[in-house]
């Protein structure tokens, strides 16, 4: 079988675990011998097996133990060669009598880098890498970024008017967009490690921040609240429902004792953060929540929150969903000030697609580094 076809087969199983492997990386593997596939499977949750021994369970239990000799093995990043939570992958590849490896992309995390594909070769198992590299790359870009940046992939949704206004003068917000763009921005939730919200937002519209289809729960991602002054009260959503153990807060110094004490109780997690004049470091921020474990962040508002990681490089990723609809120049911004003097100087995104959702037009695309971040 074309290696290419098998690993689209890989990326499909590791795109069903995206958003829910965190800390390790949603990957995707597929065992199979000619043109049968004999096993596939994804990473299992923190504490589970590895996208390769769920693979190679599966086949074994299907087919049978000699059924594995001399088969080959597809998987989206390179096998770990290190002891863990679990054994290495290396090593249950050999054991299993796979004959070839194709990867999809290096593993740069220092306990990996390499060490697997080296090690796979030297006990004589042929390994052949950068199969679909780019797709794989791309959705490992969460797990990527910690390990070569030290903070999550951001990326950016917005959802607002024609002429970039996300509520009214009166703040009334609900529903810009429709319903096929609201579906979407909740799959995107479902394959992200958490979601972000400024505290303007969090006062302002109280959101759940749940993945729902049809109106069911699915799952709730981590959900980071921006609150330096911890505003947000403790008597909202994000500290009073069944989840409240997912609500991360990143916060300041100086943020009342006993306001940090009322969020602990209620199962949040605090996070205290460098910054001046109430202005969270979102540079340190992000790097704080890539320490715990955090490999890919939706930012959902508000435009404060929006213009300060733009101004600082720090968005990667763009979701901008447009209404056929005009609110006008007393309406609340979309994002805030960017200080930009120049055009040379705006944010321009490189469009992956563009297409309707409904009467609303979705646009999606990522921004290139910033040569003069600091990122």
């Amino acid at each position: 079988m074309d290696p290419e076809r098998v690993m689209r087969r890989a990326l499909t199983r590791a795109r069903a675990r995206q958003g829910r492997t965190h800390p390790n990386p949603a990957v995707g593997a597929v065992v199979f011998r000619g043109d049968r596939i004999l096993g596939a499977g994804g990473t299992r949750p923190p504490g589970g097996a590895h996208a390769e021994i769920v693979a190679l369970d599966r086949a074994r239990r299907r087919h049978g133990e000699a059924a594995l000799r001399g088969a080959s093995l597809a998987v989206t990043l390179e096998p770990c060669h290190h002891q863990g939570r679990t054994g290495p992958c290396t090593a249950a590849i050999r054991e299993a009598g796979i004959a070839r490896v194709f990867v999809g992309t290096d593993d740069p995390h220092p306990a990996v880098s390499g060490r697997g594909l080296r090690w796979l070769r030297r006990v004589g198992i042929r390994v052949q890498r950068g199969v679909l590299e780019e797709e794989c790359r791309w959705h490992h870009r969460g797990f990527l970024s910690v390990c070569e940046r030290g903070r999550p992939w951001v990326a950016l949704k917005l959802a607002a008017t024609l002429d970039g206004r996300i509520a009214t003068q009166s703040g009334e917000s609900q529903w810009i967009t429709g319903d096929a763009a609201r579906d979407h921005v909740h799959r995107l939730r479902d394959h992200v490690d958490a979601v972000m919200v400024g505290s303007g937002t969090a006062l302002r519209d109280d959101p759940v921040l749940t993945v729902r289809r049809n109106g069911s729960f699915v799952r709730c991602p981590i959900r980071v609240l921006v609150d330096s002054g911890l505003r947000v009260p403790v008597k909202r959503s994000l500290f009073q429902d069944e989840h409240s153990d997912r609500t991360w807060v990143l916060t300041g110094r100086r943020a009342p004792a006993n306001r940090r004490a009322a969020r602990e109780a209620a199962g949040a997690r605090l996070y205290t953060v460098p910054g001046q004049r109430g202005v969270l470091d979102l540079e340190a921020a992000l790097v704080k929540l890539a320490d715990g474990g955090l490999g890919s962040l939706l930012v959902e508002g508000g435009g404060g929150l929006a213009a300060a990681l733009l101004r600082r490089g720090l968005v990667d990723e763009v979701h901008w969903f447009a209404s056929p609809s005009l609110l006008g120049g007393d309406a609340r911004e979309a994002i805030g000030s960017l200080g930009i003097g120049k055009l040379g100087g705006r944010p321009r995104l490189i469009v992956r697609s563009i297409r309707r959702l409904g009467q609303d037009v979705y646009v999606h695309g990522v921004l290139p580094p910033n040569p003069g971040s600091p990122t």
